[in-house]
């Protein structure tokens, strides 16, 4: 009877210990997969679609903050000492945390408004918002020089919402994969931009209301109407004499609906929508309920351009 004892009790000892050196096996390729962290939510989109499998992705951004509006616990400074790649848009769009970034090694960062990226071009921002200057309508695009700073007066035109336009989501994520040493390749096809820019065509001519300024880039690369916003790019309300003109716009331009953001108060825009008649659609321009997975920017940009489509 004891040596029985003594025989289950080894079996099973032994057995844990085979069940703990499966976990081990199984679990030491994650451990050495490289850690990518990003500031906000649409730049973990890229980078998840960029590297699959091959690294891991997290980013600081939480589920009621802006993506102007990041900042680092001291949760946050212990993953970025942890990751091999840091990656945020630049310092005119995430100035809480930018002296925190610049010392960062360069080849540990990507900073992304110094890529060459497409910009829409003072042309393409039709500024009927109640601002001081209004601007014709076009879709021409323009390129920052790479590895320059934005200076604060091209700020002023440069909308840093870049991950909005598919050509500069696969020019960031060819910097991740050329940083990481993987082969390169597009995260959304030209076919499938195509396919999207033929849903959206019948809406050229649509003029539309959002909550902040942020759709100059998806806007120009889709060939739609500017729009017009009810608060500013860094998403902070503006005055009633430019409130005033954005109804006077709105009524111009026969505007057709408004869309609200998530992670934004919608009380003033449920105001003007009441006002104009107009009706609201919710439009998730940073990707708040998308699985990172190596299909997310693809899927992310159907949602959005379905999103966009559905307030028409």
């Amino acid at each position: 009877m004891i040596k029985m004892i003594h025989y289950n009790n080894l079996l099973k000892i032994v057995t844990l210990v085979s069940a703990l050196t499966v976990q081990i096996v199984f679990a030491a390729p994650e451990i050495t997969k490289p850690l990518i962290i990003t500031t906000i939510k649409p730049l973990a989109i890229i980078a998840q679609s960029a590297v699959g499998d091959q690294a891991r992705v997290e980013y600081l951004q939480s589920a009621v903050q802006s993506a102007h509006e990041v900042s680092l616990p001291v949760s946050a400074l212990k993953k970025i000492d942890q990751a091999g790649l840091i990656i945020w848009i630049g310092e005119l769009f995430e100035s809480r945390i930018a002296k925190s970034m610049q010392l960062l090694p360069q080849n540990k960062r990507i900073t992304v408004m110094q890529l060459p990226l497409s910009m829409p071009t003072d042309t393409d921002r039709q500024k009927n918002v109640g601002g001081d200057s209004d601007h014709a309508h076009g879709h021409g695009h323009s390129r920052l020089n790479a590895h320059s700073e934005l200076s604060a007066h091209s700020a002023l035109r440069a909308d840093p919402h870049v991950w909005l336009n598919p050509n500069n989501a696969n020019l960031i994520a060819a910097e991740i994969q050329q940083r990481l040493k993987l082969p390169v390749k597009e995260i959304i096809s030209a076919d499938q931009i195509a396919d999207l820019a033929a849903v959206l065509t019948p809406l050229s001519e649509k003029q539309f209301l959002v909550h902040h300024d942020a759709l100059d880039h998806f806007t120009s690369v889709f060939n739609l109407q500017s729009g017009l916003s009810i608060r500013d790019a860094s998403g902070a309300s503006q005055g009633a004499r430019s409130q005033y003109r954005l109804r006077q716009a709105a009524i111009t331009s026969a505007a057709s609906c408004i869309f609200v953001e998530p992670q934004y108060a919608d009380r003033d825009a449920r105001v003007i929508a009441e006002e104009l008649s107009l009706p609201i659609a919710v439009i998730d321009l940073q990707g708040l309920d998308q699985p990172l997975n190596e299909d997310a920017y693809r899927h992310f940009m159907q949602t959005l351009v379905a999103q966009f489509k559905d307030c028409f």
